[in-house]
């Protein structure tokens, strides 16, 4: 795989939600660290997303904010 994105993190699906248009994907990262992604459905079941499977989970964002009291 190659990929433009800076930032691809892999990952294990914990977790599948499907709902009527989109699915929650929860990923458990090596770290302990969850990253959730909502994606559409048919995106989910077309990627075959189930627990357990091995995943990357890509990040791309024009903007990163941080915020502080």
């Amino acid at each position: 795989m190659k990929i433009s994105a800076r930032n691809v993190l892999k990952g294990r699906v914990k977790k599948v939600v499907h709902g009527a248009v989109n699915s929650e994907i929860t990923v458990d990262l090596p770290n302990g660290v969850q990253i959730i992604s909502i994606i559409t459905k048919a995106s989910a079941e077309n990627l075959g997303l189930a627990t357990g499977k091995d995943v990357y989970v890509v990040i791309k964002a024009s903007n990163v904010m941080i915020a502080i009291d």
